[in-house]
């Protein structure tokens, strides 16, 4: 296997650039650029020469002696300073070994899956880890990384491996009085697991929300306030404004995040009949936004005239608050004053916490379909028990089918196909 290395750090001018280095001539390679020996595993402050001997810079060298790194083998980090010039001369030193190579995207990371250092699902949760913008996310992404959903897989996958066997034994000995039945115990064993993949399975579309961002659609009639509210929110002019209705044709969308968790506010065009063409358009995409978000905020003084459906987990708020006087009773908001935009902001907020309050551990559509397969299996495989032991080589089968989809979540078998997408989203460093 080739040597790899790459710039691990942000490309870019800065204080400090890391250089990784891995493979079977990784320690050797860094040692004629240190001037010498490396401690393996250590650290060492050496000056980085080339192959003239001319010097490129002085820096921390790290050395990591496999099967005890990131990636299972040999592996050396260059910490470097952060000049363009500087990295530029090692990249270049570096190219110049014998069977030492710039690494793929995700080369890294692809070599500690299959050294074992690093199970699929960990794979992605680091890629999750990476993209992190919020709280949430990163919260997310370190549960799966330290091993929540391998944990729980293994756990499953073990103990339908015990069933498994339980039934086997009884298919074995067929034409002979078993001493004990089996069954009672592979029912448990079944119905404990399938009692565990239920939550997580329904959880994966708020855990993929998390990942990906809620989205928050404002919807009113034209002129109501809804950018001049967007904007409030998001603290800066991301929308046209004017006192002409019809002025947002298009959908408007802001990134921000609300305690944590990553969110879309969408500005939609106003709802109304119209003439226009363009500004029907516009109103079509609007009530087809707002159908998909996970939220939506009202803004209006007449929910009769909303020719959307307001559910009962939707925001409901009067526009332009600073308008109609102090009326308690009335839950209203101003994007021009602030007024009532704390109280919304907090509403939003805690409507979206109760959702991803139902996350599991499992959070890709992947995972989703993977714990599917097994749950249909098992749920097969507890109807066919039920027809007696003529019948326990079918429910074997749904059990060995189940153990495999289990195995596929955390990539010990056929998911090959998969590797080089998820790998391309990796940069070279990693």
């Amino acid at each position: 296997m080739d040597t790899i290395f790459a710039l691990a750090s942000a490309q870019g001018k800065a204080g400090v650039s890391v250089i990784r280095l891995s493979g079977p001539k990784a320690i050797s390679t860094a040692s004629v650029i240190s001037g010498g020996a490396l401690p393996c595993p250590g650290r060492a402050l050496r000056v980085l020469s080339d192959r003239s001997k001319a010097r490129i810079d002085e820096a921390l060298v790290l050395t990591f002696a496999g099967p005890n790194s990131f990636t299972g083998e040999d592996t050396v980090e260059f910490q470097v300073h952060g000049s363009t010039s500087v990295v530029s001369a090692m990249l270049d030193l570096l190219g110049q070994f014998e069977d030492v190579r710039l690494a793929d995207p995700g080369e890294f990371t692809r070599r500690a899956l299959e050294n074992g250092k690093l199970d699929l699902s960990q794979v992605e949760a680091l890629a999750d880890l990476i993209d992190a913008e919020t709280e949430a996310q990163r919260v997310q992404a370190q549960a799966v990384l330290a091993g929540g959903l391998s944990d729980l897989a293994e756990r499953w996958r073990k103990d339908l491996i015990r069933a498994a066997s339980l039934i086997e034994v009884t298919i074995d000995f067929a034409d002979e009085d078993v001493p004990v039945d089996v069954t009672e115990e592979v029912k448990e064993l079944l119905a404990g697991v399938t009692a565990d993949l239920e939550p997580q399975i329904s959880g994966v579309q708020m855990a993929e929300r998390i990942r990906s961002g809620f989205e928050v659609a404002i919807i009113g009639a034209p002129n109501v306030g809804k950018s001049t509210l967007l904007n409030a929110l998001a603290g800066r002019e991301a929308a046209i404004t004017s006192e002409y209705a019809g002025t947002t044709r298009d959908v408007i969308e802001v990134r921000m995040d609300l305690a944590g968790l990553p969110v879309t506010l969408l500005d939609t065009a106003g709802l109304r009949e119209t003439d226009d063409h363009v500004e029907g358009i516009g109103i079509r995409i609007a009530k087809k936004r707002a159908e998909a978000a996970d939220l939506r905020v009202f803004l209006t003084n007449d929910r009769d005239a909303i020719d959307i459906d307001i559910l009962e987990d939707d925001i409901v708020v009067t526009p332009k608050a600073d308008l109609i006087g102090n009326d308690a009773s009335k839950k209203a908001v101003s994007g021009q004053t602030g007024q009532g935009i704390d109280v919304l902001i907090a509403d939003i907020t805690k409507a979206l916490k109760n959702r991803a309050g139902k996350a599991g551990i499992a959070t890709r559509a992947r995972h989703r379909e993977t714990m599917k397969t097994a749950y249909d299996r098992l749920k097969t495989a507890q109807d066919v028990l039920n027809y007696g032991p003529e019948f326990y080589d079918v429910a074997a089968e749904d059990l060995r089918s189940a153990i495999r989809a289990l195995e596929m979540l955390v990539g010990r078998v056929g998911v090959e196909n998969l590797l080089d997408e998820i790998f391309s989203s990796f940069c070279l460093g990693k």
